[in-house]
């Protein structure tokens, strides 16, 4: 096991084994909210749906990066980049539009609502990261594939300051910004939840990062496999 392969399996069994941690004292021990919330203890969930969508906008920002790489300079470094950011789009798209409804359900009362712009763009989101995950898998590896899904992954990035800004464009379901606080202090939350919070930030974002590099692993080598084999039907090997 080579040395990058190493870290990314302490970072990832690090993560995973520290979140599980967190997620008991944020199920059990975190303080409750007051005020304004029709399902204050249901709140609890936010310290993963949080960290879940912040995860998946890094994801995307990856896959711009990624499709920009593929684009100019064809670069394998830029696929294997854009295929690890779209399988991991995915994952943490999926947690934010599972523990979402979940949550939405006890305090809104429903759990999705068609009339709310961050729902509505996060789940195009999502979709569009499993659209690009099937379809790597559906079609043949070639070079217009590979366009033709980069473009569509350059389109999913511009959803990504959309659904960040959604909720100060247009406010209905989803609270306000509350980390911060607000100037007069009518807004916020408790700075035990806060640090909780950016507890659960800073784990999950050691797990994505042990996640990055296996997976960037996984596809150099499946990258390196094509090559060898392209040159033994070629007759170079």
């Amino acid at each position: 096991m080579g040395s990058r392969e190493s870290l990314g399996t302490i970072l990832t069994i690090s993560g995973l084994s520290i979140a599980s941690m967190t997620a008991l004292y944020a199920l059990f021990e975190a303080p409750s909210v007051s005020g304004g919330w029709e399902a204050p203890e249901a709140y609890r969930i936010l310290y993963f749906h949080a960290p879940f969508a912040w995860l998946s906008f890094i994801s995307f920002t990856l896959l711009f990066i990624g499709s920009i790489m593929w684009y100019t300079k064809r670069s394998e470094k830029g696929w294997i980049w854009f295929q690890t950011a779209s399988d991991l789009g995915l994952i943490f798209g999926l947690g934010v539009i599972t523990s979402g409804p979940i949550w939405g359900s006890v305090e809104w009362g429903t759990p999705w609502d068609w009339g709310d712009l961050r729902l509505n763009t996060f789940g195009l989101l999502t979709a569009v990261a499993m659209f690009l995950v099937l379809s790597r898998r559906s079609q043949p590896d070639t070079s217009a594939t590979r366009d033709t899904l980069s473009s569509v992954g350059l389109f999913g990035f511009a959803l990504v300051p959309i659904s960040a800004l959604a909720t100060t464009w247009y406010q209905k379901r989803h609270p306000e910004v509350l980390i911060t606080g607000s100037e007069d202090g009518s807004a916020g939350m408790d700075d035990e939840i806060r640090i909780v919070l950016i507890l659960s930030f800073l784990i999950l974002n050691i797990l994505f990062a042990g996640f990055v590099i296996l997976s960037n692993h996984r596809y150099l080598l499946a990258s390196k496999l094509e090559i060898l084999k392209s040159e033994l039907d070629e007759g170079l090997i």
